[in-house]
């Protein structure tokens, strides 16, 4: 088979099974609107939470850290791109979550490949959860390591996993809060199995962090759990983008010496770093933000009965709208957006086929009057069906 003829065979099988997918190129985007083609719609596909993309001491702490270090970083961490806006953001992490270091990725993806790769070697053993991440499904896979992966947020098919006797070291790995279905993990049995096989515990709490937990600390500190690697990322909460690994001092130095993307990498810009230092600052004092943001997804919650369609059992910012058919969940959110309002359609390969829906997402930054122009959208489209 030629190149050409193996191409367009993926793209037509592709679009026969509905899950071609199609990028926008937006004018702008905030926690409450988006901006396209001179039209606004409501945004409901942001992971800005908290809404501080837009926040205007995070945008003047990038200007002046811009002014300062001007707009790259200019090279590696290990040559010249690690400098003390970079450090000074580490440090504050570090001290904000409890560990004794932090590192500092150009992206979630980055932080959790590079980890994982670096950590586990041919004789080592990963049981994470099935619906974890793409990243560490990717990095896992790469690393050489055999890879189980028990039930969703079954903590006996994991230990029944653990029974099994293997030669090297075994890293447990789950994501805090899920990012497709906006579920919690059980995260303190998941700590407690570990350690009783003296395994290591890894959390991607990508969509936890700054929303849960007192200070926005995450899932982690909200159910009293410290495992010995935990990842933070940027592109949610934070409004902003790139990853943290937060460990222990040993570890951290061991990352610096192994880590492919923290040593090969362009580092983030400094003035990135200087506005991340800002958004910290910022999630800290955000109660009231997390306040309404819980108002929002109780109300969401309380008023979403649509038959035909399951709302995922989610009490977080993620609302996930089980529609099931990939065309017909395509079909509603292009309903949605003529309508006013943007929210996206995930379908298979990034959820499990016959689970296609909607990937409601909400933010501190929407308004009641907002929720209810989604809700009476929604409710239009039962009535149509």
């Amino acid at each position: 088979m030629s190149w050409q003829s193996f191409i367009q065979n993926q793209i037509e099988l592709r679009k026969q099974a509905s899950i071609w997918r199609q990028r926008q190129c937006i004018d702008g985007a905030n926690g409450r609107t988006l901006h396209l083609a001179g039209k606004e719609y409501l945004n409901f596909s942001s992971n800005d939470y908290l809404g501080l993309t837009h926040h205007p001491k995070v945008v003047a702490a990038w200007q002046r850290g811009a002014e300062k270090y001007g707009v790259g970083s200019g090279g590696s961490g290990h040559i010249t791109g690690y400098t003390k806006a970079h450090y000074d953001l580490e440090t504050q992490l570090a001290q904000w979550l409890g560990y004794s270091k932090a590192l500092l990725f150009i992206s979630g993806f980055a932080a959790n490949h590079a980890v994982i790769t670096a950590l586990m070697t041919q004789n080592d053993r990963i049981l994470a959860d099935k619906l974890s991440h793409a990243s560490i499904i990717e990095a896992s896979i790469h690393s050489g390591a055999q890879l189980r992966r028990f039930h969703h947020n079954n903590t006996s098919s994991l230990e029944n996993l653990m029974q099994k006797p293997i030669s090297g070291k075994t890293l447990v790995i789950s994501e805090g809060v899920f990012s497709m279905d906006g579920d919690n993990a059980p995260l303190k049995d998941l700590q407690e199995i570990a350690t009783k096989q003296q395994a290591w515990l890894m959390v991607d709490d990508a969509h936890g962090i700054g929303v849960k937990g007192d200070q926005g600390r995450g899932s982690c500190f909200e159910n009293g759990v410290t495992p010995q690697i935990l990842i933070v990322t940027f592109g949610k909460a934070f409004g902003l983008s790139g990853a943290a690994v937060l460990c222990d001092e040993q570890t951290a130095d061991f990352l610096v010496q192994s880590a492919r993307h923290l040593i090969y990498s362009t580092s983030m810009p400094p003035a990135q770093a200087v506005a991340l230092s800002e958004a910290v600052a910022q999630i800290k004092q955000a109660d009231q933000a997390r306040s309404t943001l819980n108002q929002h997804i109780e109300y969401f919650r309380n008023n979403a009965q649509f038959s035909g369609m399951t709302l995922a059992n989610s009490t977080t910012a993620i609302q996930p709208l089980i529609v099931g058919d990939n065309q017909a969940s395509q079909g509603l959110a292009d309903l949605l957006r003529r309508k006013g309002i943007w929210v996206h359609a995930i379908r298979p390969p990034t959820v499990p086929p016959g689970s296609a829906r909607l990937r409601i997402t909400l933010s501190a930054a929407h308004q009641r009057q907002d929720i209810d122009q989604l809700l009476e959208a929604l409710h239009d489209f039962v009535a149509m069906s």
